[in-house]
């Protein structure tokens, strides 16, 4: 993978966090491909499969009035298939660390998401220090992503 296809993978997932924060539905339904399939596993939730499905489970999220704000670091990208890339790392919500990862495809010469899972983390003490430098401030609220 080239630097450049790096960094833009990392925008694109930085930009899904952005959004997440923002509580921005459509600006999340921007970021979520549309033509490849797409699929979602929420903490604690059967998977999502389809965009309507998806974007359904994001309205109720981003819609909810406790809905946390998610800081994500550790991130590690890696190229799966031409156009294809799937980034692995550390949400936090709060002091609740979740392992996450974040699939993208390229779609009309723009990075788009296509699958994200998070689920806990069994033990906190395994979480890398903090690389990305992430600045949204400590995440609050209680953990319905």
């Amino acid at each position: 993978m080239s630097a450049d296809d790096e960094a833009a993978v990392l925008a694109a997932n930085r930009a899904f966090y952005a959004v997440f924060r923002r509580r921005d539905i459509g600006a999340m339904r921007a970021l979520w491909a549309r033509v490849a399939p797409v699929s979602c596993v929420h903490p604690g939730w059967p998977p999502l499969i389809g965009r309507d499905e998806v974007m359904g489970s994001w309205e109720g999220i981003l819609s909810h009035p406790e809905s946390p704000a998610v800081a994500c670091r550790d991130e590690k990208v890696r190229m799966i298939g031409k156009g294809q890339a799937l980034v692995v790392l550390i949400e936090m919500i709060g002091d609740n660390p979740l392992a996450a990862t974040n699939v993208f495809v390229l779609e009309d010469g723009e990075w788009h998401i296509v699958h994200h899972q998070a689920s806990p983390l069994a033990d906190a003490a395994q979480i890398p220090a903090d690389e990305t430098g992430d600045d949204a401030g400590p995440p609050t609220g209680t953990m319905l992503h």
